[in-house]
């Protein structure tokens, strides 16, 4: 008996003993007036900040010195010139190659515009577009500046992972016209990931699958998911809170007021935060399972075709009808055909997993996953250790499941012009990325 009771405690300080992390933040308030992200109908630049907003890393080091970092930030999403400049300085300053970069993003719709994340949505005029072009070249070195802190604050800790439950997330598609039909599934699952050292909690990485939309009007704030955020960094004083972005395409925090930023309002959006820092707090404090290494991870593409594009001659007679982000839309397509001969019959998708050893998978998906690939991965996977990530990468598009492409709606093919592609995506969408996950998958079997 006492022979058992030292082997377990032996075999938990090996688990443990493996892990360097470290985490850093940085604030990225916007210092000169600049439009706001997310939403199509605003008018006009920001007044005013609710909440200071940052871009937040952790850093995660085995026993054999593989490192990789996660990043977090309270942005609507990135654009592919960032991820290559940032990537690009990391590995140049830092020797920390690509595949193990994971950017992820809140979504939030309360946060500057940067690069060309949702191009063709905001009517900016020149000045505008200049103040959202210094802003984007600060991002580059906010970036790589978080990163090269979560790197040099490295140091042993106990890596630990659990999940709780949250319920904020309704499926939107149910509340919009006609929709009360369809079905209304959601991911309420709260996974977390804390490191500790010296009895401190120092880092804290928890997840969510829901849209960051409880706030609308014209201040800069992190909304739910930043007053999660805040809420933890209280509770725990030596830790960062990071907010890992989950399957949220199709979900909302509801209810919620639009237009406004009243305080009503905000107390929505503080009280979902709340609650999701309640949910996360409890699991921190209850009987988390020790996450052992190695690190392993993996980067692919896969091949995400697209449905049959427009013509020419067809892009000409629609667009003799058009006004706004639609002509906008239409204009650039055209243009695209000019400059290139051809729309793009498929895109090269982002995917990537990072495992540590086998306690953890964590499954990094590009653009704006609807909930389905959540609920997929982790039944293939397993409901206890996968933890399915969502908007990581460049803010792509809508990614629909088979069943939402099918149901149609600004998820399934509605949504597609904003972003700038050609068609919505083909029947095969769903599968082509579930095979691309499982070849990585298989790619990191021991």
């Amino acid at each position: 008996m006492i022979q058992s009771l030292l082997l377990l405690i032996v075999m938990a300080a090996a688990a443990h003993a493996e892990w360097k992390v470290g985490a850093a933040k940085v604030k990225i308030t916007p210092d000169e007036p600049i439009w706001l992200a997310g939403y199509g109908n605003r008018n006009r630049p920001h007044e005013g900040v609710l909440q200071d907003i940052f871009i937040k890393a952790a850093a995660f080091r085995d026993e054999s010195g593989s490192t990789a970092v996660i990043t977090t930030s309270d942005l609507v999403g990135l654009d592919k010139p960032t991820l290559e400049i940032v990537s690009r300085r990391v590995r140049e300053k830092y020797g920390i190659p690509r595949e193990r970069l994971l950017f992820n993003y809140s979504h939030n719709h309360s946060c500057p515009v940067t690069g060309e994340v949702l191009k063709l949505y905001y009517p900016l005029n020149e000045q505008q577009r200049g103040a959202v072009e210094r802003y984007t070249r600060k991002l580059y070195d906010w970036y790589v500046d978080v990163i090269g802190k979560a790197v040099e604050a490295l140091a042993p800790a106990t890596v630990e992972f659990e999940q709780g439950l949250a319920g904020i997330a309704v499926n939107r598609r149910r509340s919009r016209p006609g929709g009360r039909k369809l079905p209304g599934p959601v991911d309420q699952d709260v996974p977390v990931l804390t490191a500790r050292s010296e009895g401190k909690v120092r880092a804290i990485l928890f997840g969510y699958s829901c849209h960051a939309t409880a706030l609308s009007g014209y201040q800069v704030n992190g909304d739910y998911p930043g007053y999660a955020q805040e809420e933890l960094e209280k509770r725990y004083p030596d830790a960062i809170a990071l907010f890992v972005m989950g399957c949220g395409g199709d979900a909302n925090p509801l209810p919620r007021k639009m237009g406004v930023t009243d305080d009503e309002a905000v107390d929505l959006a503080r009280m979902y935060g709340k609650i999701l820092a309640t949910a996360a707090r409890q699991v921190v404090e209850g009987k988390m399972s020790p996450v052992a290494g190695p690190l392993r991870v993996a980067y692919g593409e896969a091949r995400v075709p697209f449905q049959k594009a427009p013509t020419r001659e067809q892009l000409v007679e629609r667009g003799r009808t058009m006004t706004g982000p639609a002509k906008r839309y239409n204009e650039f397509l055209i243009k695209e055909l000019d400059t290139n001969g051809k729309l793009m019959d498929h895109y090269p998708y982002p995917v990537q997993v990072f495992e540590f050893g086998d306690s953890l998978r964590m499954i990094g998906l590009t653009g704006e996953n609807v909930v389905d690939y959540c609920l997929r991965f982790k039944q293939q996977y397993g409901w206890e250790r996968t933890w399915v990530a969502g908007y990581n990468n460049e803010l792509l598009s809508y990614i629909p499941s088979l069943r939402v492409l099918k149901e149609g709606g600004y998820e399934g093919t509605e949504g597609i012009p904003e972003y700038g592609l050609p068609a919505p995506y083909g029947w095969g969408v769903e599968e082509v990325i579930a095979e691309r996950v499982e070849d990585l998958v298989r790619s990191l079997k021991p």
